[in-house]
């Protein structure tokens, strides 16, 4: 069985935990150390917990905690060669571990399955995790979705999915042109009605728990996402869960 969580998601930080049998990691750590140590107690868990730190890609939002964690408490980090290069951090300290963006591996009992995604980053990847025959797909900050995600997120039964923002929001947004535009762009955000052609793209049917992740606070209004989701799925609102910049979202399970 995976296990699921989120410490927080948004602008402001990002943390989510998977976990299965024995083996908890953490994808990104947008948070400072003390809030992080918070929000991992308030999910049960504590640094010591940690099998490590994977990381998509070397913006604040999602890289901005990992290092002062990992050389805290002796945590490895996973992340590309290419976000390697892009954190300008040095090595000091650190258990770095430099994947490939198309390669597989193991950590404990997950099988973890990273795949590249258009982003304005160096070398951005998100994460397909899995154990026991059940997997895990996360996928957020990304401008486009492609065939090859789609692929790999077809049948997952659980899934993290970005819906970043509302194509009429933004534009009427005070936020300067430019930044509509890279938010808008190929390689910026998941609007939310791509989103959810995405979500029609890709098999569904052995979807246990659909978590709507990265929503700007701005730009976005969770329950437009939850009536969203809701009518194209076919499912309940109430089954809809959504990621909060404080709370995240507490621990779910796929079976």
């Amino acid at each position: 069985m995976i296990r699921f969580a989120s410490l927080g998601s948004g602008s402001a930080g990002n943390a989510l935990l998977v976990e299965h049998e024995a083996t908890c990691l953490m994808l990104d750590c947008g948070f400072g150390l003390r809030d992080t140590v918070t929000r991992l107690q308030r999910l049960g868990r504590q640094p010591a917990d940690l099998a490590g730190i994977l990381v998509t890609h070397e913006h604040g939002d999602h890289v901005g905690g990992v290092f002062r964690m990992a050389r805290k408490f002796g945590l490895p980090i996973w992340m590309t060669h290419g976000t390697w290069g892009g954190c300008r951090e040095n090595d000091a300290g650190l258990d770095l571990r430099i994947i490939d963006s198309h390669r597989p591996f193991s950590v404990g009992e997950l099988e973890v399955l990273p795949f590249p995604v258009p982003h304005d980053a160096r070398e951005p990847v998100q994460y397909v995790f899995s154990g026991a025959g059940t997997r895990l797909g996360v996928l957020t900050d990304i401008g486009e979705t492609t065939p090859h995600v789609c692929d790999v997120l077809s049948g997952c039964a659980g899934l993290v999915l970005e819906f970043n923002h509302d194509a009429g929001m933004l534009e009427r947004s005070a936020y300067p042109t430019s930044l509509k535009r890279r938010i808008a762009g190929r390689y910026g955000h998941l609007e939310n009605l791509a989103a959810a052609r995405f979500l029609k793209l890709i098999d569904c049917s052995n979807l246990q728990h659909l978590v709507a992740a990265h929503l700007s606070e701005r730009n976005n209004l969770p329950e437009l996402v939850v009536s969203l989701i809701s009518e194209t799925l076919g499912r309940s609102k109430d089954w809809v869960g959504v990621a909060t910049p404080d709370q995240g979202f507490d621990w779910r399970s796929l079976a």
